[in-house]
């Protein structure tokens, strides 16, 4: 029977340590024995990084969603009415929800398979003593964890399973976009309406005056709320980092929607998204 108490992982102590072994022998852990070591030390399966098995398909999907996404924005009047510096925050704020619900609503689906990493005793002994100098040795990308995929991959079932329309989906997203709590904001007060609006119809299309209309909506919501867990890196190392590197995707975004006039079509902003993407 493990040592470890529920919750810690296995490769650790009961007190969240590492195993003897692997302090005795890590130079950092030696050169650093008060602080504990890092995620990627850890040998957990759930946090064992992952990769995509279908890079191929799977990022020229999001590479769709994502320019559905603009196009959305492009054609939503309500949005391009407020300040250009609210536009860019209220962008910033919700591009990784948006992009989920665009997931959920084109029913992209994924599989992930555990990446290729050294075994420890190799990672032990290629590791370099903390402060030592470096030989030109830079660090790996870091790769989403297994426990993270499974749990966006879960919010997206979430989703399917409510069988939302289209026209449902484009209420929710302006729920989600229209957040008057986004900090810096000039026209909180207006975008708090607009978030109003938006929840209104987003209820008109659920019917919330039959008993099964009412139940509905609070699944709807419910579900939309596990969105905010998922953190914006996880998308970009997951759907992005194969295409445009370490790209900020958020000002990616902003270039699309705000340095071209006019709009200009899906198609080309797909190209434009995709233009550092070797095959």
């Amino acid at each position: 029977m493990s040592s470890s108490q529920p919750g810690t992982c296995p490769c650790r102590g009961a007190a969240g340590r590492p195993v003897i072994l692997y302090a005795l022998l890590s130079p950092s852990l030696r050169a650093r024995p008060s602080v504990p070591p890092e995620r990627s030390h850890c040998l957990c399966r759930q946090h064992r990084p992952v990769r995509l098995c279908a890079p191929h398909r799977t990022c020229r999907e999001a590479l769709d969603v994502l320019a559905r996404t603009v196009v959305f924005l492009r054609n939503l009047p309500s949005f391009y009415q407020l300040p250009p510096q609210d536009q860019q925050r209220l962008l910033r704020g919700s591009w990784g929800p948006l992009f989920l619900l665009g997931l959920a609503q084109d029913t992209v689906t994924f599989e992930v398979a555990e990446a290729p990493v050294p075994s420890i005793l190799k990672k032990i002994l290629l590791e370099e003593p903390s402060g030592s100098t470096g030989s030109g040795w830079l660090p790996e990308p870091p790769q989403p964890s297994l426990a993270a995929v499974q749990w966006l991959q879960c919010c997206l079932e979430s989703f399917w399973s409510l069988e939302l329309g289209a026209k449902e989906y484009a209420y929710l997203k302006e729920t989600i976009l229209f957040n008057p709590g986004v900090p810096g904001l000039h026209a909180s007060s207006h975008i708090g309406h607009l978030q109003q609006e938006a929840h209104h119809a987003l209820c008109e299309a659920l019917e919330p005056w039959c008993p099964a209309g009412q139940g509905r909506l609070a699944r709807v919501l419910l579900t939309a709320s596990t969105l905010k867990s998922i953190p914006p890196s996880l998308l970009g190392d997951l759907f992005f980092r194969p295409i445009v590197g370490d790209t900020d995707i958020a000002g990616l975004l902003e270039d699309m929607l705000f340095l071209s006039q006019p709009a200009p079509a899906q198609e080309e902003i797909k190209c434009r998204l995709g233009r550092g993407w070797q095959h």
